[in-house]
């Protein structure tokens, strides 16, 4: 299994993923699924993978394949990253045809395109196996692929259309977090890119292996201001009081309001 997710600000993108491929608790291994795709001053695009990892090598080297043979489209001339989803998702569907084994098994594979081509704003898209796809919006400004669940929820909390690009790689990073702490499928080297919108020139480049003092730094820090938040929560037993309090409040109101329309 693995874990994507990309964020798309108004002043620009973030990407962040993890490197682990498990073929079963005997067979792990590391495999890179960012890629990077541009031309200095007229488009760059970050492109990650999750699913059967066939299928998404496979596509990988087809993509390259067709830049280096000028095939058209290619992501080297696609108009906008509309049309580098739709490109993806044909080459997906292309390449899950081929393995497709007799039994009908499915080698699936998910992709989240996202950057920018001079003269278009820049944009993020997820791709589906079935080759379509979906793009951020206002109350959803980020997309993930693979295992998305544990580290959703700082995202839904943290992440707004306004916020900034360091707030959004730190939340990308805590969200990557907390899927490796709930997962192990999902491991380091995890690969963050941070595109900052109009500049048409390769994204700031991080990579966190598994021994990176930062990485474990940050998640120490995370998990003892965690702890220290949740020591500050109110008592369960403070409830009775409180609620008992809200509906006494409430009562009270209600029979002010009904002795004031009698009199009236």
């Amino acid at each position: 299994m693995t874990y994507c997710v990309a964020v798309k600000l108004k002043t620009g993108m973030v990407f962040v993923s993890d490197s682990r491929t498990n073929a079963g608790v005997d067979n792990v291994s590391s495999y890179s699924k960012m890629y990077s795709f541009g031309v200095p001053g007229e488009r760059q695009l970050v492109l990650m993978s999750s699913g059967n990892l066939a299928t998404t090598q496979a596509v990988m080297m087809q993509i390259k394949r067709d830049i280096k043979q000028n095939v058209v489209p290619n992501l080297m001339t696609v108009e906008n990253i509309s049309d580098a989803a739709e490109y993806i998702g044909a080459t997906s569907r292309a390449q899950q045809e081929k393995i497709t084994n007799a039994n009908g098994t499915n080698f699936e594979a998910n992709f989240i395109i996202g950057g920018q081509v001079k003269g278009h704003k820049h944009a993020c898209y997820m791709v589906y196996p079935q080759g379509n796809y979906i793009t951020t919006s206002l109350d959803t400004p980020y997309l993930q692929i693979g295992e998305e669940k544990y580290g959703k929820p700082i995202l839904d909390r943290i992440i707004k259309p306004g916020s900034s690009l360091e707030t959004a790689a730190m939340c990308a990073l805590v969200s990557m977090d907390s899927t490796m702490r709930s997962n192990l499928t999902v491991g380091p080297p995890i690969e963050l890119t941070i595109y900052d919108v109009n500049s048409f020139q390769p994204g700031r480049y991080y990579r966190f292996d598994e021994d990176s003092e930062y990485f474990r730094e940050m998640h120490r820090t995370w998990d003892n201001l965690l702890k220290e938040a949740f020591k500050k929560l109110p008592p369960v037993a403070w409830s009775s009081n409180w609620d008992h309090h809200k509906d006494k409040e409430q009562d009270e109101d209600e029979i002010s309001e009904f002795k004031s329309s009698i009199t009236d």
